[in-house]
């Protein structure tokens, strides 16, 4: 008999890591950071529960550090297998996991903490990973492997695992991975999926519905509208991965078709600009719609008055520039980057913005701002917050309760299990409620360090 084991992502929306083990194999997909406040942090330095030499491969969703950022580790704790995904999902985690490390020796000097992976484990990392087409199949094992479309970022993928129980029956489970909210302005929608046996399937929103897809837009070209007739600064902590490229393209369409005066618009991420460069190659994974306007000659990333600051010194030049202006800036939960440095400067100015586009996990100081927090503290200072604070939840890269029952809703005839993951717990409890209530199939939302025969 098969068994499925939760070591991440299982009641949190972090730290994703899902262990099957058959017959004649054992898999992990996902290995990513837990990202959330110090007492979950903590769990990235701790040893594996489980023993990484006797994995006989990763299979990997996307390039997110939630779902990657362990994946040295691995390799620091005894991995000697190969890692899989799709060719996006490669480079851009060669970029993520860099940044990560990056970020991770900077906090060692100054904290004295240890690494959680270094130089050699990254570089291992990269000589073990391979990259695959979407459909390609690939064999551990007695595992039957496929990578399909999951429309959230740039290769992202849904990971289809075929193989036989113990009474040589075939059986399908499918990790939904992090799932697309379609429509969106790049990625094509998410495969549609049927002939589930065992569904693993990320519940982040799965007790709430996502406002109508057309008023995002709308919204966004309120906000710079507002903002530039205040003569503010609209602050937009955004993730560098979809989310970042996504709103440069619809900023470069408001102000081509002149719903938007014009206005300087910064991308000061570091991360999220080189990440823009992997997109601009990348035009074969676009949506048709996208890939006419490029075939047409058109630059979807590149309008009048907006500027990629590189470097430390531009950044801090974006201070001189007189507003209006927009400042697209990482990290998207207003955890860390560049965006703390301006929304230092810029919350107690009552002309301002914040804008947030993306999900707010428990304990961040964007859901502090999002529940209407009147100070937050940024670099041990405790900074007022009077400019407005605006949410435009139809830009979120994960589907709503609705979309999430109709994927399942695809397989109902062959489902015997759905396991909600990727949720905090609130949300995945309401989700498997709702599985059982209204489809009735079998549905967990596990703890982290459950198992289960399937």
């Amino acid at each position: 008999m098969a068994k499925l084991s939760f070591h991440g992502g299982a009641q949190q929306i972090s730290g994703s890591c899902y262990l099957l083990e058959t017959a004649e194999a054992k898999v992990l997909v996902d290995c990513g950071l837990f990202q959330c406040p110090r007492v979950c942090e903590a769990q990235n330095y701790e040893p594996f529960t489980f023993d990484p030499a006797s994995i006989d491969g990763v299979i990997v969703t996307h390039a997110h550090t939630d779902h990657t950022g362990r994946i040295p580790k691995l390799f620091k704790e005894g991995f000697q297998g190969m890692i899989h995904s799709t060719h996006p999902t490669k480079e851009l985690a060669h970029l993520m996991l860099r940044d990560s490390l990056g970020l991770m020796e900077r906090e060692a000097e100054r904290e004295g903490e240890e690494m959680i992976f270094e130089e050699e484990h990254f570089e291992k990392t990269f000589e073990h990973w391979e990259g695959h087409e979407y459909h390609h199949e690939f064999i551990i094992g007695d595992m039957h492997i496929r990578l399909l479309d999951a429309g959230h970022v740039l290769g992202s993928a849904m990971v289809e695992i075929i193989y036989k129980d113990e009474s040589r029956a075939q059986k399908k489970i499918i990790f939904t991975g992090d799932i697309g909210n379609p429509p969106t302005p790049l990625l094509p929608p998410p495969e549609k999926i049927s002939g589930a046996n065992i569904l693993v399937i990320e519940s982040t929103y799965g007790n709430r519905d996502h406002e109508a897809r057309d008023e995002r837009k709308q919204k966004l070209e309120r906000a710079i509208e507002d903002t530039v007739k205040a003569k503010g600064v609209l602050m937009i902590p955004a993730f560098s991965l979809e989310r970042t490229q996504e709103i440069l393209y619809e900023i470069n369409d408001l102000i081509e078709h002149g719903r938007v005066p014009m206005v300087p618009v910064f991308l000061d991420s570091p991360l999220a600009i080189r990440a823009t460069e992997i997109y601009r190659k990348s035009d074969a994974y676009f949506n048709k719609r996208t890939r006419y306007i490029l075939d047409s000659g058109e630059h979807i990333f590149k309008f009048p008055m907006l500027k990629f600051t590189l470097a430390t010194e531009e950044s801090k030049a974006i201070n001189d520039v007189p507003s209006p202006k927009v400042i697209i800036a990482g990290s998207g939960m207003s955890t860390g980057g560049r965006i703390l440095h301006h929304e230092r400067r810029y919350l107690p100015d009552p002309h301002s913005m914040v804008l947030l586009v993306g999900y707010q996990a428990a304990g961040s100081r964007g859901r502090q701002l999002q529940e209407g927090a009147k100070s937050v503290e940024i670099f041990g200072e405790e900074v007022p917050v009077r400019a407005r604070v605006e949410k435009i939840s139809g830009y979120s890269a994960h589907p709503d309760q609705g979309m999430l029952m109709g994927i399942v809703q695809d397989s109902i005839d062959t489902l015997d299990t759905v396991f909600a993951i990727h949720g905090e717990g609130e949300s995945a409890l309401f989700f498997v409620q709702r599985i059982r209530d209204h489809l009735g199939i079998r549905a967990f939302a596990p703890k982290l360090g459950e198992s289960f025969d399937i």
